[in-house]
Parts: structure tokens; sequence; C-alpha cells
């Protein structure tokens, strides 16, 4: 059965897990059917993006621009922990919460998630940053690691997990900007929100 934890101890914070990102590639983008590849390139960037602005370990198995000086692992094996490299760099991290995204849901989200799960790693799934080839296949590979253990979250959910109080002023400015360029509404709603605060903040007696 999955387990859900609750209270604040246990959810996800900037100083308690680790990010993977795996085979996010105009290759890997081609084949995804279950998503809009826009929307689905939109997420994973926003879901980089955030990592980066909260300062959370990131180990990536494919090149993105928003890391340009740190080199990707480059596989053979389709399982990603099968890989002693990945998985010696999550140990070296040494956090036992593990977010995950990948390229096809399927398969490389799929299998290190399992693997990780049967390690005794605490391990979250980003679904909307994830891709499968068709629906179908996206939705049976989470409805395969879900039973397992893994716990599905979206990139949005992530990211206000890890902000989760408005009185963390060193992120605002950089989880705002995120949210601008890649929250759609939510964005927009935020921005507005934040002017609205700044306008009250200037009033006498605020």
């Amino acid at each position: 059965m999955s387990t859900y934890y609750t209270g604040v101890n246990n959810l996800l914070a900037p100083e308690n897990c680790t990010l993977i990102l795996i085979d996010h590639q105009p290759l890997q983008f081609a084949g995804v059917q279950n998503i809009d590849e826009t929307l689905l390139v939109n997420n994973v960037v926003g879901l980089a993006k955030t990592a980066k602005v909260f300062g959370v370990p990131t180990i990536l198995t494919t090149v993105l621009d928003v890391f340009p000086d740190q080199k990707p692992i480059n596989r053979t094996t389709l399982n990603t922990w099968e890989d002693e490299r990945v998985v010696d760099a999550v140990k070296k991290i040494g956090r036992k919460k593990l977010v995950i995204a990948a390229l096809w849901t399927e398969i490389c989200l799929a299998y290190p998630v399992l693997s990780a799960l049967g390690e005794g790693y605490e391990v979250f799934i980003v679904t909307d940053a994830s891709g499968g080839v068709s629906v179908e296949a996206h939705e049976r590979a989470v409805q395969r690691m879900v039973p397992a253990g893994a716990a599905p979250l979206t990139w949005i959910g992530f990211a206000s997990e890890l902000q989760r109080d408005w009185a963390r002023e060193k992120t605002i400015a950089g989880i705002g900007e995120i949210m601008s360029k890649h929250g759609g509404s939510i964005g927009t709603s935020l921005a507005w929100e934040f002017q609205l605060l700044g306008a009250n903040s200037q009033k006498p007696g605020a």
C-alpha cells in the first residue's frame, strides 16, 4: 500500500531532498504523446529553476540550460538506478527524499523509482514534468509506481511545498519570477497579490 506522510517534518524542504532529472532531451520529447510538448517543456524548466532557486541538489542525466555548468551523466542503461555513478551521487548527497521526473514515464521514470523505493528511499514523482509515449503508457506507469510507495506531485506543488511560508523572504523574488514565466494563470494571480502587498505596505500606518 502507498504511504502518504503528514506533518511539517515530513514535508519536502530545500534541505531534505534531491532532484533527479532523467532524459529530458529532444529525442525523448519527440515521443511524448500524453501531454502537450510545449507545456511539458515549460513544466520541466519551471521544476529545474525551482530547484536552483532553493538550492536543492540536482542530478542530471540530460542537458538543461538551467544548469549550464553541470555535466550530465551519460548512461547506457534504461534504468538510471543501475548506473553506479547516479547511485553514488545520490549517496554522496545523503538525502533520503528523492524527487524524480523523467522521459519516458513508463521506462526512465518507473524503473529508477521502483528501484530506489526498493532500497528504502522516499520517492516523489513529478507527473507533469514527465511524459509517456501515450496517455495509456503514462497513466499505467503512475498506477504502477504509486502502490509501490511513490508519491505523485506537480512541479508547482513542489515549488509551493519548498516555499510554504511567505515570511521566507530570501526566495520570494526567485519563486515569483519562476511563476510569472512558467506558472500560467497562477503566476498572474501571484503577481497581482505581490502588487497588492506592496501597495498596502506603502500605506501610512502599514
